[in-house]
């Protein structure tokens, strides 16, 4: 090993693998896949695993481990993201229509699905709420089906993630849970 080599060893050595990946996520622009950071720590796919696992049980102060497949990125918790947006300059986030969130709510327990299965959930047309959702990059295009027409595919993103303040899409309360909170509000509106 070169003596810069033997160094660099020497001084990461003190600190553990989860360190290491949170210094990665720091300065990372976006979102960083498993398997880059085994190849630039220099480790095992199975040993980035377990050390995200670590780190997301037991995060930085303040911030969040959000996991979308295989990417992985720091993030603010939730509760103190109206002091980010002020840091930012930003104003409130800007709402979504009520199109627009159910398309989102159908895209994230449904994905992969098609713009004909987000229909068939609403029962109306939803391309003006899913272009709104893939401007604001909370749904992405995933690929084709394989079936007649080869329809799109659709999916959740990182940004939806931190929309929702979830550290991956596990966390989705359950569908009946969804549901039942879904029509208890609208039954407050009404009242």
């Amino acid at each position: 090993m070169s003596e810069s080599g033997a160094d660099q060893s020497a001084s990461t050595s003190q600190f553990d693998l989860s360190d290491r990946i949170t210094a990665l996520l720091f300065v990372a622009d976006d979102p960083l896949d498993l398997a880059t950071l085994a190849r630039v720590l220099r480790v095992t796919l199975a040993e980035i695993e377990q050390a995200v696992a670590s780190l997301a049980a037991q995060p930085p102060a303040g911030l969040i481990i959000q996991r979308h497949g295989e990417l992985i990125q720091l993030a603010t918790q939730p509760e103190l993201a109206a002091d980010v947006r002020r840091l930012q300059g930003d104003g409130e986030p800007q709402r979504l229509s009520r199109a627009a969130l159910e398309v989102l709510s159908v895209v994230a327990y449904r994905q992969p699905c098609t713009r004909a299965d987000i229909e068939v959930v609403r029962g109306v047309n939803s391309d003006h709420a899913l272009e709104t959702l893939l401007a604001r990059a909370l749904v992405q295009e995933l690929g084709r089906r394989e079936t007649v027409g080869r329809p799109m595919t659709f999916g959740t993103t990182l940004e939806f993630l931190q929309l929702a303040g979830l550290r991956s899409l596990d966390e989705l309360p359950p569908l009946e849970v969804a549901i039942e909170r879904q029509v208890n509000a609208t039954r407050r509106r009404e009242s």
